[in-house]
């Protein structure tokens, strides 16, 4: 049973102690997967403490459970457990004042010195994956009041295993929420966020790229500098080595039809490289694969699902197309230069080049005897 929390910093993995605390965790489960955290931020960040978050209002009196948004009671009844300790990775949900309910808000140990806390606040999880981005929470810089300069907001959750049922009525977004103006007007500059570069600079960086995307078109690597990627082709990776491609065309297909879906192998042993490639037919279904793919368990790996960003399997067929509609076809990186080449030499003078390919003839022979003595 758990959660994926996608955060600025990163993403991080919790499991839950359903069997322990079945109650608070339901409560979080179902907060989760109802979006209720959703472009919420960690307005409290104690270094070596705790990093509070779940709060839409970023005051840290705000948050109700999943029976408050459905109009119920806003608030549940702790569940203590002895054995369950507070330290470094365990997630806890935080006390209304001195009464013994809670409502939406849950914090994140800091450090293992943190074990006064046992017995006033409710450890229902641990973090499984993502200690990176406690440690980076635990680094972030917040100002006297102990909120981070930059917010890190929790951007989406995503519920990998909920063995409750749902309560009934319970709000179920079908589609990305966006953050409402409430939440836009108490935001800050996002953690890793880049900003943008003023008009020269951007100018600046756009003539180094157009530059680079030439490089790149003359030594053969792009087939034109203008070529993009395709955005029917999916990037799969972290694949178990036993899955095999008509698995995957297997899975995928069920979005739309497939072109392709070819797992990558090492060329002399065989054996698969852990990713693949899968073209749709249809762009719509190769977003909808992408959206609802993404961390999906396959032969018990989790895989991770992106748009391909490679341009060698469209290079052929993106000239080929072009010639076919007659379409002026662009000149290489120097006007003139022979469209019906496949691939493109430097260009030499005539007659040094035939001086060049007379002395290197002059002296294979001599080379070659070498090597047969």
């Amino acid at each position: 049973m758990s959660v994926l929390l996608e955060t600025s910093l990163g993403d991080i993995v919790i499991d839950l102690y359903t069997e322990e605390t079945p109650l608070v965790s339901k409560n979080f489960l179902k907060l989760c997967k109802a979006k209720y955290y959703n472009f919420t931020f960690f307005h409290r960040v104690d270094r070596g403490f705790i990093a509070q978050a779940g709060d839409p209002t970023g005051t840290g009196t705000g948050g109700e459970s999943i029976y408050g948004v459905m109009g119920g009671s806003p608030y549940i009844p702790t569940e203590i457990r002895p054995q369950l300790k507070h330290r470094l990775g365990t997630v806890s949900m935080a006390t209304l004042g001195t009464t013994n309910m809670i409502g939406s808000q849950f914090f994140i140990g800091l450090s293992d010195n943190i074990d006064y806390l046992d017995g006033k606040h409710t450890v229902f999880g641990r973090i499984a994956e993502g200690m990176d981005v406690v440690h980076a929470l635990d680094e972030c810089v917040s100002d006297k009041d102990k909120r981070p300069l930059r917010d890190i907001l929790i951007r989406h959750t995503i519920v990998l295993d909920d063995p409750f049922d749902d309560p009934p009525h319970m709000p179920r977004p079908s589609s990305p929420l966006l953050p409402t103006k409430s939440q836009q007007d108490i935001m800050r500059i996002e953690a890793n966020y880049e900003q943008v570069q003023v008009d020269g600079d951007t100018e600046r960086r756009a003539r180094d790229a157009r530059a680079q995307a030439l490089t790149l078109e003359m030594i053969g690597d792009l087939p034109y500098a203008d070529v993009k990627p395709p955005e029917n082709i999916l990037f799969v990776c972290k694949l178990n080595p036993l899955t095999q491609s008509d698995d995957l065309r297997t899975i995928f297909s069920r979005f739309g039809a497939l072109d392709s879906c070819d797992i990558v192998c090492d060329r002399d042993t065989g054996a698969s490289l852990g990713y693949a490639f899968v073209e749709f037919q249809d762009k719509q279904a190769c977003e909808e694969a992408y959206f609802k793919m993404e961390n999906v368990l396959v032969d018990d790996r989790r895989i991770h699902v992106d748009f391909s960003q490679s341009v060698s399997r469209v290079g052929d067929k993106w000239v080929r197309i072009k010639e076919g509609r007659n379409v002026q076809m662009k000149s290489k990186y120097r006007e003139g230069a022979r469209q019906e080449r496949d691939r493109y030499d430097m260009v030499f003078d005539t007659e040094k080049r035939r001086d060049r390919r007379d002395r290197r003839r002059s002296r294979s022979p001599a080379r070659s005897s070498r090597r047969r003595d």
